[in-house]
């Protein structure tokens, strides 16, 4: 349920991932470092088994004398060995999704040693998912994805342990297997790389070896991945994928799409490789120059990446392709597999930066006009929440919607503040220097706030402390006079806002009869004056025209309740939902976004008048935004087919058709119905 111009496009995924994050991923600080991964496993599509054995390679970080993983609940260990071959004891905390290891020797800090994990169990639901509610590992057909996010494998540190990893993969022949890292036939040894045993351990040693090998069933094909570098190849995609290759400038793009999107790929073939070449003149070179494609379930989440992959899911496939989700993905190659946060509250450097790269990418593609629509979807996440600086997101649940929208849309808000504040050129210089200062390694902010120091000139504290460690945005209004004067005319005047320490550089815009004038102005405390000589006499004065700052406004104020709002429809809670809805409408009785929000809930709720009445009313509203015209008609006409009024439905769709515009596929529901009345088992209701 995605607009056609990705104009909600974030706020999908944070919809998506609005169930409680495991506890694990927001557990007791992080003691063990995972250095290298060398897996087996073999996967039964018809059971949605999957059997699996893990060598994992780890250091300590403190003294220790358990080590606790992360481990899919629907997986369970039938046994753990030590570097030895001795069986160790493990205690399962299902509401963690965790195994505590206990270690009889114990573990000094800075010491490394090597644990065996023999594990099965089906992959099948979501209740069994480190996040309750959403799949992040499934194995069935046609498609089986094991997300790194899904913790199919024992792991530590989600998005902060950097690791190297050997995975070996076995399906049945005529699944396509998709991994990160150099390809290879046959399953990796395990515990190969185990530390020598003492003499009198050698058999006992010798035969766990031996006995730490999956059996391969026939009629099964084996491919291991191998990665070496420290990343995140934690993510492995099956299925029975068509392939449409690309090699375009020496970038090798495979796309892998189910049969029924066949025909998209080679439009997203060309569209990835034109992204992937401006990050690349615009970051810097990748570390690798393979990128594939990959078709994921729409019970999963809309968006997945891992090295040399980036995965959309199936509803995003269309003929028109979905570029931003897209650029956004393939952004992830530089932040996240080349540089990632050191820690939770550094997570922004991963999706942040990403979100302004796809903001970049869109500006490069669709000029200033798109680029602001960006920035202003990012407005209303930055802002959606406000009660935990950016600075201390790290005490919120991972996949929580306030931690998505911080770290993705106030993180890409603070790039684009950094970018007016240092200029272009320095800004440029900044995205390439911390790249190439911190690839392959994990970064702070402060590590960030001293590349930008160094490539602008500027003492830059004050600035990420700012927008860091404080919540909320201004509201800019203007006081001013006009004076008359020999050449023309003066504005004299105040720039105001109510944050007492706020301090930015602010654009002042004033159109004439004659030539706009634009002058930056230094804003600091609540009050800031301003004086601007102009030829032409001055008829409109805005502060900061191009959303370079961000701020609040009673336009943000009603998107923002409605994406709260939105998310409460996500979470079931309908009457919340109907509370931020009217918040939006007491700030704006014309909006037409708020109505139609509001005529979905009841329609969810089988409240047709009230629905119809609210679809009219949408209809009546400010026309924002213009997608709330066709999507109304189609409303209107599906309830009027639910109510036996097949003459006024068909109405409703022929005007649905007279706006033109196919925004998520409206105009295709609409000749559909023309067709056919409209049934609850007819298509997916609703509409974005």
């Amino acid at each position: 349920m995605r607009m056609s111009a990705r104009s909600l496009g974030r706020l999908v995924l944070t919809l998506t991932l609005t169930i409680l994050v495991p506890v694990s991923y927001a557990a007791e600080r992080q003691r063990v470092q995972v250095d290298n991964y060398v897996i087996q496993a073999v996967l039964t599509p018809e059971t949605h088994q999957l059997k699996a054995i893990a060598q994992v390679k780890f250091t300590a970080l403190d003294d220790i004398s358990i080590a606790t993983f992360e481990l899919h609940n629907g997986l369970r260990p039938t046994r753990i060995l030590d570097a030895e071959g001795n069986i160790l004891s493990a205690e399962r905390i299902s509401q963690e999704s965790s195994v505590r290891v206990s270690l009889p020797t114990g573990l000094s800090k800075g010491a490394s040693s090597t644990l065996i994990f023999e594990y099965e169990g089906a992959v099948q639901s979501a209740d069994d998912s480190p996040v309750p509610g959403l799949k992040l590992a499934y194995v069935g057909d046609p498609i089986s994805y094991l997300l790194y996010a899904g913790a199919w494998f024992p792991m530590v540190g989600y998005g902060t342990n950097r690791f190297s990893a050997t995975i070996g993969i076995s399906a049945p022949t005529g699944y396509t297997v998709i991994g990160s890292g150099k390809v290879s036939s046959g399953m990796p040894p395990i515990a190969e790389n185990v530390e020598t045993p003492r003499a009198a351990n050698a058999k006992r040693t010798a035969a766990a070896a031996a006995s730490g090998k999956l059996t391969v069933p026939a009629g099964y094909t084996t491919q291991t991945f191998t990665y070496a570098r420290a990343s995140f190849p934690g993510t492995i995609l099956i299925g029975k994928y068509e392939q449409t290759k690309s090699s375009e400038g020496g970038l090798d793009v495979t796309v892998y799409t189910s049969p029924g999107n066949k025909n998209f790929a080679q439009a997203y073939a060309d569209t990835a490789s034109k992204e992937f070449f401006f990050y690349t003149t615009s970051f810097g070179p990748a570390f690798s120059s393979k990128l594939s494609i990959v078709e994921i379930a729409n019970d999963t989440v809309p968006e997945a990446w891992a090295p040399e992959i980036a995965a959309i899911n199936s509803r995003a496939f269309a003929a028109k392709v979905n570029y931003r989700l897209l650029a956004n993905t393939i952004a992830h190659q530089w932040w996240g597999t080349m540089v990632s946060p050191a820690t939770r509250d550094d997570w922004w450097l991963n999706d942040g930066f990403a979100r302004y790269s796809e903001a970049l990418y869109v500006q490069h593609v669709a000029g200033q006009a798109g680029f602001e629509e960006v920035t202003k979807d990012m407005a209303v996440g930055a802002l959606a929440y406000i009660s935990v600086p950016l600075s201390q997101v790290g005490k919120l649940d991972t996949f929580s919607p306030e931690f998505q929208s911080l770290v993705t849309d106030k993180g890409g808000s603070i790039l684009n503040m950094l970018r007016w504040v240092i200029g272009d050129q320095a800004f440029d210089k900044t995205m390439r220097n911390f790249l190439s200062q911190y690839a392959g390694k994990s970064a702070t902010v402060n590590d960030l706030e001293k590349v930008a120091e160094q490539a602008s000139g500027q003492q830059l504290s004050w600035f990420f402390v700012q927008w860091l460690d404080s919540t909320g945005a201004p509201e800019f209004k203007t006081k001013y006079t006009i004076y008359r004067t020999q050449k023309g005319f003066r504005v004299v005047g105040e720039i105001q806002q109510d944050l007492d320490l706020f301090r930015m550089p602010v654009e002042l815009r004033i159109d004439t009869d004659g030539k706009t004038e634009t002058k930056r102005i230094e804003v600091s405390g609540t009050d800031s004056a301003f004086a601007v000589e102009t030829f032409g006499k001055p008829r409109k004065i805005t502060v900061d025209p191009d959303n370079r700052v961000l701020k609040n406004s009673p336009e943000l104020q009603v998107r923002t309740s409605i994406v709260r709002g939105q998310q409460d429809v996500e979470q079931g809670d309908l009457t919340e939902a109907l509370k931020e809805f009217q918040k939006a409408l007491d700030v704006n009785r014309n909006s037409s976004l708020a109505h139609y929000r509001i005529a979905e809930v009841f329609f969810l709720q089988h409240n047709y008048q009230s629905a119809a009445n609210s679809y009219r009313e949408s209809l009546n509203g400010d026309g924002e935004p213009r997608w709330t015209e066709v999507w109304s008609h189609v409303q209107l006409g599906k309830i009027f087919d639910l109510t036996g009024q097949r003459e006024r439905a068909s109405n409703e769709y022929r005007q649905a058709l007279q706006t033109n515009d196919n925004t998520a596929g409206a105009l295709d529901e609409a000749r559909k119905y023309l067709q056919a009345p409209y049934t609850p088992q007819s298509a997916p209701s609703g509409s974005q």
